[in-house]
């Protein structure tokens, strides 16, 4: 038996109003294929790209910000970003009137920069392993500005969990629920909702073959760097932090890695058959069910597959070049 403690029901639920009338209760959509053949197991859509900052990372920024002191606002906010969590946060920050800066790739497509710098947020662009140095060695330290981590904030998970509450209502009958991983943020806050509000479905974590640190710290049984190579820049994270290793072992049922021809064909279903346009972390859920839902019979899964489609930031160029 576990003795980790995790967020109540209630603090869930009171999370969930803060953010009423700021974030979409988005909807659940059922995936059509239209060359798929026969009878095949229900997949199910969680559309987080409807949210208003195109992805799921206001629910755990703004929460975030709200719960910091009107003086410790004044400062500024500060995150490190791959870009959706920069949006967020720039969001955050003309809501409440006050200055955004997020440390950010330089290779962050542009689409994510320029949507950071249209809501008044300031990019910080900075060579991909000097903001991975900015985490690890906690430079926020030397900052003024209030700073917001990405993925181990415990008010960002709280947030977050508002999506799992969702999903508790919208698909009683889920069986598995697939989550993209970088740094383990949006699986804990959904994860630990679902259990809350007594769902039975199984958490199946995410990611790309070319960034698997989860998969490999799991195999290690701690936490190990590793290479990154993918095109799903938003989960690119070449390492599982200390504090959240832990709680992603409990919490995560199955993972499942996928490979970038599969993320482009399922960008592809979502664009052609279901008419959303999805960045490649945010399709990679649907691409992992595919996968696993192709390998065995549609009889052999029970409930319904939910892929949550967690952004939706892309270069307008990306499939004419990728």
């Amino acid at each position: 038996m576990s003795t980790r403690t995790f967020p109540s029901l209630d603090d869930f639920r009171a999370a969930a109003q803060t953010l009423d009338g700021v974030c979409e209760r988005t909807p659940v959509l059922r995936y059509r294929d239209h060359e798929a053949k026969g009878a095949a197991p229900s997949i199910l859509l969680k559309a987080e790209i409807f949210q208003p900052v195109g992805s799921f990372k206001l629910r755990g920024i703004f929460h975030a910000v709200q719960a910091l002191s009107t003086a410790q606002r004044a400062r500024g906010l500060l995150t490190v970003s791959a870009g959706n969590t920069a949006q967020a946060l720039a969001w955050c920050g003309r809501d409440f009137g006050v200055t955004a800066e997020s440390v950010m790739p330089e290779t962050a497509p542009s689409a994510k920069i320029d949507a950071v710098r249209a809501m008044g947020g300031t990019p910080r662009l900075v060579p991909g392993p000097e903001m991975f140095r900015f985490l690890k060695e906690e430079l926020w330290q030397h900052e003024d500005r209030a700073f917001i981590h990405p993925w181990i904030n415990s008010d960002v998970h709280l947030g977050h969990g508002s999506l799992g509450l969702e999903l508790a209502e919208q698909a009683p009958d889920a069986g598995h629920v697939y989550i993209p991983v970088g740094g383990g943020g949006l699986l804990i806050g959904v994860a630990a909702a679902l259990r809350a509000a007594g769902s039975t479905a199984r958490i199946v974590a995410v990611e790309p073959t070319g960034c698997p640190s989860l998969a490999r710290a799991l195999d290690a049984g701690h936490p190990v760097d590793i290479e990154s190579s993918t095109i799903c820049d938003g989960i690119a994270v070449p390492y599982c932090t200390e504090e959240l290793f832990p709680l992603l072992e409990e919490l995560v049922d199955d993972i499942v890695l996928v490979d970038d021809d599969a993320t482009r064909r399922a960008m592809i279903s979502l664009l052609w058959d279901n008419k959303m346009l999805v960045e490649p972390s945010g399709a990679i859920g649907l691409a992992a069910a595919l996968a696993v839902n192709s390998s065995i019979s549609a009889n052999s899964i029970s409930g319904d597959s939910v892929c949550l489609l967690s952004g939706g930031s892309l270069d307008r160029s990306f499939f004419a070049t990728s």
